[in-house]
């Protein structure tokens, strides 16, 4: 699948998500085009949201946990080390909504589903969540 740059398992995944938003009722079909334009459309979107979802997580962490200027060159995962250190000094529902964020794809929104807490309380553990792990990685640099 081409907006999963060719790559088995995110197209494996898309296509379950997909169907799961069929299932649930995300994605409603209204009859406009034929059944299977639809499924494929829906397959479609949801790749393209993954795509976007990662992008934007690529984006965010560069701007908030890495100094694009000061990245260690490729291969060196020194920075991966002190990100998953400075999350496991987070409080839990901090590292909780991070983790579900940067690592698991999910929105803020979901992530608040998932640990069964309001949108607002979610908003603010993880952006205390963003701030303190910014300022642990700021002290790092030499």
């Amino acid at each position: 699948m081409v907006a999963c740059d060719y790559r088995r398992d995110d197209a494996l995944d898309v296509v379950q998500t997909a169907y799961l938003k069929v299932l649930d009722g995300r994605a409603r079909f209204a009859g406009r085009s034929s059944f299977r334009t639809w499924l494929f459309a829906v397959v479609r979107q949801t790749a393209l949201d993954l795509r976007r979802r990662r992008r934007l997580r690529a984006d965010l962490l560069r701007r908030w946990l890495v100094d694009p200027i000061e990245a260690p060159p490729p291969g060196d995962d020194t920075v991966g080390r002190e990100v998953r250190r400075a999350l496991a000094a987070l409080p839990r529902r901090q590292r909780e909504v991070a983790e579900l964020v940067f690592y698991q794809d999910l929105t803020i929104e979901e992530a608040a589903t998932v640990m069964a807490v309001s949108l607002g309380s979610a908003r603010t553990h993880y952006d205390r969540a963003k701030h303190a792990l910014a300022r642990a990685l700021a002290e790092l640099e030499p």
